[in-house]
């Protein structure tokens, strides 16, 4: 099994280009960032974590800038979000992105998607989060079109564009790899129509994780890599997704500052290394 690391690159934590460089050298083989564009100031959704809201979420770096940042002083390293909130973007804007940073780093990115939960950051981007289902099904399609097509065009219902022409092209072939957040009846449809990757977070009960691998069995999707998000560092938690095959488990790495971030690193490579 792999190891990388999920977290929050903000503008009070490790710079980006230090941390993936530091990971790197420690052994770990990617690094997934989350994504909020900001946070409304007032607010009715509550945290899905409960309590309060942690200060990271209303800092969090664009988490396209932040992995060529760290692109620049890493060579193998994957670089993915964990999630982009494809919702909340402009698809054609997205598509030049992802594929910018798939052509800088060589083919490392892992592009992982989630509708998201926050209701209000949803609205002040124009979505409607009682369609942001069907919306994302229709970007994922649409992002691939501009991705794999010398002159791409799409009609659906909420995303609707005429032939366009877009470069530059990404390296990896056909794509990067589409990781679907979320582990909802919706999403894992989501995951079996347009998934190239599963990114279940760390409380999915081991039973659900071979059920979901043995159910995309049946539809023909042998093909399709899991990676654990936010795990934490708990060996028999890591025990338990080895036993069940999972691909990749990533850490959840607090903010902090750059010295407490690398002593943390040490941990983590250390109890990583007993598990690879």
């Amino acid at each position: 099994m792999d190891f990388g690391i999920s977290t929050f690159v903000t503008d009070d934590g490790i710079r980006p280009d230090v941390l993936g460089e530091a990971l790197e050298e420690r052994g770990f083989g990617s690094l997934f960032l989350a994504e909020h564009s900001h946070i409304p100031a007032s607010r009715e959704t509550p945290y899905p974590g409960g309590g309060e809201l942690p200060r990271v979420y209303y800092r969090t770096l664009d988490p396209f800038v932040a992995l060529t940042a760290a692109a620049a002083r890493t060579s193998d390293l994957v670089l993915g979000t964990g999630i982009a909130l494809l919702i909340q973007r402009d698809v054609i804007h997205t598509a030049k992105e992802v594929a910018s940073l798939d052509l800088v780093s060589r083919g490392r990115v892992a592009f992982g998607v989630g509708v998201g939960w926050n209701r209000e950051e949803m609205a002040n981007h124009g979505t409607d989060p009682a369609t942001r289902g069907a919306l994302m099904d229709e970007q994922i399609e649409a992002l691939k079109a501009i991705w794999t097509s010398e002159q791409a065009e799409y009609h659906g219902k909420h995303v609707d564009f005429d032939p366009i022409s877009a470069w530059p092209k990404p390296v990896q072939q056909p794509h990067p790899p589409v990781y679907i957040g979320g582990e909802s009846p919706a999403a894992l449809r989501r995951l079996a129509k347009h998934g190239n990757g599963w990114l279940p977070r760390s409380s999915t009960p081991i039973d659900e994780i071979r059920r979901v691998r043995d159910w995309l069995a049946e539809q023909g999707r042998t093909d399709v890599p899991f990676t654990v998000f936010g795990g934490a560092a708990d060996g028999d938690v890591i025990k338990r997704f080895a036993d069940a095959d999972v691909e990749r488990y990533t850490f959840m790495l607090p903010t902090l500052p750059e010295a407490e971030t690398l002593a943390a690193l040490d941990d983590l490579a250390r109890l990583a290394a007993g598990y690879r």
